[in-house]
């Protein structure tokens, strides 16, 4: 796999994001696809934002109908095996009595925290904003240390206005690079996520990866509705094997911005050809929720099983 890796890297990369980054000195050191141990095995969960509109979001005083203990219990119900609680819906400085609530009330009901996930952007250039973005990553791999959650969903971020991309992907590795060094001394990985800006096709993501440091606390987000390109299925097969998280959605958009459902059964498929181990996470982001996401929970848990 190594191999295969650094010759697509070296080749495909290099020529289609037009970088003469990928050095092979740079490449020696690169991120490496997660040791798998041949057997594919999958267990589910649900991301929160599945309830976005329903949440309390304090960050933007939303006042929703449910608050993450209360979708805590939701997971419970469908008898899922984890659930993912997305950092938007904390208090914008959850106590240490807050998160260990939550790890009590998952661990009392059977569920794991599969992961959490932040919105930052790395893309940022050296300023105030730029550490506020640094910092915001520091402190919730402090909060995912003490609830127990192994993962965080991270984004690259997108070209800063008068910047070019090449600019971006360097400061986006740079702050990857440092947030690494962090998160290792607590335990957690980091997993960059196909999440538009400077991550909208796999060269793109795959340009960043190469790049990062190799460590053991480094993977990707494999999101099933983020590529908005002519072959979503193809490219998602090429960050697959990088995969340490996987965010599953039940729809799909196309370059022209037109909503298809999703093949669950293919984007499943490509993950158990990876050798894909860790969560399956259902992010709904249609409409009626609790209608219709028990539906899918179903589905998801026959094709994973």
């Amino acid at each position: 796999m190594d191999i295969s890796r650094r010759g697509f890297l070296a080749g495909g990369v290099a020529t289609l994001a037009g970088s003469t980054i990928a050095t092979s000195s740079t490449i020696a050191h690169a991120a490496k696809p997660p040791v798998r141990n041949g057997a594919s095995h999958m267990k589910l969960s649900l991301a929160a934002y599945s309830f976005n509109r329903m949440l309390s979001r304090p960050s933007r005083d939303q006042k929703g109908e449910m608050t993450l203990a209360d979708f805590v219990d939701y997971c419970a119900k469908l008898n899922l095996d984890g659930t993912e609680l997305t950092s938007y819906y904390f208090p914008e400085k959850p106590s240490s009595e807050y998160l260990l609530n939550l790890k009590e009330q998952t661990f009392r009901l059977g569920l794991d925290i599969s992961g959490t996930a932040i919105g930052n952007d790395f893309c940022l250039p050296e300023g105030e904003k730029r550490q506020a973005q640094l910092k915001l990553c520091r402190d919730w791999i402090d909060h995912a240390a003490v609830m127990g959650a192994p993962v965080i969903r991270i984004f690259a971020g997108k070209v800063p206005k008068g910047g070019t991309e090449e600019e971006a992907l360097d400061l986006c590795v740079a702050g990857i690079n440092e947030s690494l060094d962090y998160a290792a001394t607590k335990g957690v990985l980091l997993a960059l996520e196909n999440h538009g800006g400077i991550t909208a096709t796999p060269q793109q993501l795959l340009s960043i990866v190469e790049r990062v440091k190799d460590s053991k606390w480094f993977g990707v987000n494999y999101d099933s509705g983020n590529f908005r390109t002519e072959d979503p299925y193809g490219d998602l097969e090429k960050i697959a094997p990088y995969a340490v998280n996987a965010q599953i959605k039940v729809a799909i958009m196309t370059p022209d911005n037109e909503k298809k459902p999703a093949d669950l059964k293919r984007m499943v498929e490509i993950l158990r050809s990876a050798n894909y181990r860790g969560y399956v996470v259902l992010e709904y982001e249609e409409d009626k929720p609790y209608e219709e996401i028990p539906e899918y929970v179903d589905k998801l848990r026959e094709l994973i099983g």
